[in-house]
């Protein structure tokens, strides 16, 4: 199997060579930048990926719509601390939420102790700094509660302390369907939250807050999808997705352009060697990620008749961070083929992070509910973690070389897939239903706003 190494080299020459994915993704970043889904940025990209799949060779290369249901973008945002003392405050507007009706002013009230007297106030919500996934989940997994309690207790905004050190800002979405939630919301520096709280301790705060949000109800998206036609079994396919979307702070790069660039140039790299598959491979670019996997839901809506087709879904959405394995998504009988492909890298599959765990909160979800084999890379989130939805997420930020490294294992799994003698089999929805259990993914589910859907059977296998 350490051969199999070498052999894939000579089926695609050029996959450690750096230059088109790198060229590629500095057009992205740069010369396009933030791709809000619902924007013209985002419709530039969606040219933009048709086009670099027709230059790769692409057997075919399509565009899929739907109904996105909302554009959120930031007008303005500014903020004051107006006493004790008088400050700016750093601030961003929150994805995904209402404007505040002009200027308004209120008293502070700390949402981490009694609300009760909260009506008319601005809530403050306190954060620690990011440093884990499991960091990232529970900031996504509080939001359901928080905009709960604040529509409750009448407060007029929120203000949530940033999760990034320091000065930095990005955005955090604020509602998980898509859809924009009544109250408005900003994301204040970490270091002036910290002041605020210091100053709270002593008294009243009172703060002056302005957020100018644009918001477009039902626009019409896209996914970009591409094909290298199998040989033998061209009605079975196998797919790679990631998404083209970002937030608008930076330029998307970890979040998730490298990964966009990385679909591209396996499809460029496996046509350039004339060698073909079993089953088909596709290539999704999905958009909507960032406003709760909706490209991808839609995706999988729209071809749920077909969808025992596919013999696996692989997702890839941690920047560029060193992939050691994949997440199984609670389909054990995927170890084997995946612990095959990736000997040429890890020799003793002890070293492979194979985890069993199920993932919600990335495009491989709504396969899993469709009952689809289905992996996530499972990478390094240290490096791709500071950088996460900011300002700072810029081409420069991105390991070039271990983005190339990883889009061989990818590369590798893809293969291993679309040609092995046997596929795993689309789990009917009771199956799912135990899955869903086993891996204790409903808690998830509901903090994503994706519970109801599936329990009443508007989402997933049939």
């Amino acid at each position: 199997m350490r051969k199999f190494a070498a052999v894939l080299l000579c089926l695609f020459p050029a996959l450690l060579s750096a230059q088109d994915l790198v060229t590629d993704l500095r057009e992205l970043c740069d010369h396009i930048g933030g791709r809000v889904s619902g924007s013209p940025a985002s419709a530039r990209a969606a040219e933009w990926a048709v086009q670099k799949f027709r230059e790769a060779g692409a057997d075919s290369v399509r565009v899929e719509t739907y109904t996105l249901p909302a554009y959120w973008r930031s007008g303005s945002a500014s903020a004051s601390c107006l006493s004790p003392s008088k400050f700016p405050l750093r601030i961003a507007a929150a994805p995904l939420t209402a404007s505040t009706p002009g200027t308004i002013e209120g008293t502070l009230v700390d949402f981490g102790g009694d609300v009760g007297n909260a009506k008319g106030k601005i809530g403050f919500v306190r954060s620690d700094i990011m440093k884990s996934l499991d960091d990232l989940f529970g900031d996504y997994m509080r939001i359901n509660g928080l905009m709960e309690t604040a529509k409750k207790s009448g407060v007029r905004a929120l203000l949530l302390e940033s999760s990034q050190a320091r000065e930095l800002l990005y955005r955090h979405p604020m509602s998980l369907d898509g859809t924009v939630a009544s109250t408005p919301v900003a994301i204040v520096a970490h270091d002036q939250a910290e002041r605020l709280a210091r100053l709270m301790s002593e008294g009243n705060v009172r703060v002056r807050l302005s957020l100018d949000n644009d918001i477009v109800k039902s626009v019409t998206e896209r996914n970009v999808i591409a094909e290298i036609r199998g040989n033998d079994s061209p009605d079975e396919v196998v797919i790679i997705g990631a998404h083209l979307d970002s937030w608008d702070m930076g330029t998307g790069a970890l979040d998730n352009g490298v990964n966009v660039v990385t679909v591209i140039d396996i499809l460029r790299q496996m046509k350039a060697s004339s060698r073909r598959p079993k089953r088909t491979i596709r290539f999704a670019l999905f958009t909507g990620e960032e406003q709760g996997m909706i490209g991808s839901k839609e995706y999988v809506r729209a071809h749920l008749g077909e969808i025992s087709k596919v013999a696996m879904m692989l997702a890839i959405d941690i920047g560029s961070g060193k992939t050691t394995g994949f997440f199984l998504n609670g389909r054990e009988e995927l170890r084997k083929d995946v612990e095959e492909a990736l000997l040429p890298f890890y020799p003793d599959p002890k070293s492979q992070s194979n985890a069993p765990d199920a993932i919600d909160g990335t495009d491989n979800f709504d396969f899993l509910l469709a009952g689809v084999p289905n992996l996530v890379a499972n990478q390094d989130p240290v490096p791709y973690l500071p950088e996460y939805h900011a300002e700072s997420d810029t081409f420069d930020k991105v390991d070039q070389k271990q983005a190339k490294e990883n889009e061989v294992m990818y590369a590798a799994v893809l293969w291993q897939f679309a040609n092995a003698a046997q596929r795993a089999p689309q789990q009917t929805r009771a199956e799912v239903t135990k899955l869903i259990a086993d891996t204790h993914l409903e808690d998830q589910m509901r903090g994503f706003q994706q519970w109801e859907e599936w329990a009443s059977g508007r989402r997933g296998v049939r």
